[in-house]
């Protein structure tokens, strides 16, 4: 197969203001490793936006100057929108009517981490799927109602690329490189990071239980793999056992054993995860907050929560104000 190189490919980088350096970095590092081949090519220009103009901040207070606005966008670019945190605050309707605006062109349009959520209310990722940071992941898809979303570390629907943040974005603009110009240019720029072992799509964003603990028991990763598929509709540990085919007692030691935990308390645990990121995240109702992760009652989510964290769910995040 052959690669086009008659002229370098353009990228375009948004930073939100809460962007995530680390995403951001990797991303544009993999691009720019590939200028440094011994073919002496330029394979990739980029310039760097902010809604601002001047520069856009970090989660962590880093500060990235930018070369201009919400300016108009060759039909020719690619936009990669990096997000991070605050994300409720950085879509804007500014940023939405841009995003709308270009997308009309037709250009290719990737999002970084949270970026999907300002993709998703600018009306681009309608009936598509997606990915985002596994800690995004509750409150996308509480909210983005239309939107698929994956656990993938990345994925690559036509015309729109969506990305898990940090290093998957290496992995993200490897994989583009090889659909520009070829696994022998892509498997460069990997040598030149030190990065052995790209991976594709189809990995999952978090070690599983078994990499975790080092523990080989596929009785106990099916449970938690049960476990996080039904937060919102928790399965009883009778249940539970039934389904993987051991007892109920097997099970227990299974959880005691190797997480010192039982399967109610690390099952409850991982609900209350879920909840606290929907009540820093979003704007969502404790009611609605509590069905979300499996509660029945806002009184009993509201215990437990208290009793685990120390604080009251109505003092957290977008839900207190």
């Amino acid at each position: 197969m052959k690669y086009a190189v008659d002229g370098p490919k353009r990228y375009v980088f948004l930073l939100l203001d809460g962007f995530s350096p680390m995403g951001f970095n990797c991303a544009l590092e993999t691009l720019a490793h590939v200028n440094r081949h011994k073919s002496n090519k330029t394979y990739y220009t980029w310039r760097i936006l902010s809604e601002r103009g001047t520069y856009a901040e970090g989660w962590n207070g880093i500060q990235i100057a930018c070369d201009e606005g919400l300016v108009p966008l060759e039909p020719n670019e690619t936009l990669v929108v990096v997000g991070g945190e605050n994300i409720l605050e950085a879509t804007t309707k500014p940023l939405l009517n841009w995003l709308r605006r270009e997308a009309r062109k037709g250009i290719d349009i990737g999002a970084i981490s949270s970026a999907v959520y300002p993709l998703a209310k600018a009306g681009l990722l309608h009936k598509r799927h997606a990915t985002t940071h596994w800690e995004y992941h509750a409150t996308m898809s509480e909210t983005l109602l239309d939107v698929q979303i994956l656990d993938n570390i990345f994925d690559d629907d036509g015309k729109i690329f969506t990305c898990a943040g940090g290093a998957s974005c290496m992995d993200l603009m490897l994989h583009r490189i090889t659909k520009d110009y070829g696994e022998e240019l892509a498997f460069w720029v990997a040598d030149q990071m030190i990065y052995s072992a790209p991976r594709t799509s189809t990995n999952a964003q978090r070690m599983s239980v078994l990499n975790k603990t080092g523990v080989r028991h596929i009785k106990l990763a099916q449970a938690v793999d049960l476990m996080w598929a039904n937060l919102e509709e928790p399965i009883p540990p009778s249940e539970l056992a039934d389904v993987i085919g051991i007892s109920t007692r097997q099970l227990e030691r299974l959880f005691r054993r190797y997480l010192e935990t039982s399967p109610k308390k690390y099952y409850l645990e991982l609900r209350l995860e879920k909840a606290r990121n929907l009540l820093r995240q979003t704007s969502m109702s404790i009611i609605d907050i509590a069905v979300a992760s499996g509660f029945q009652s806002p009184s009993h989510f509201s215990k437990c929560y208290k009793k685990h964290y120390g604080v009251l769910p109505s003092r957290e995040g977008f839900s207190s104000s």
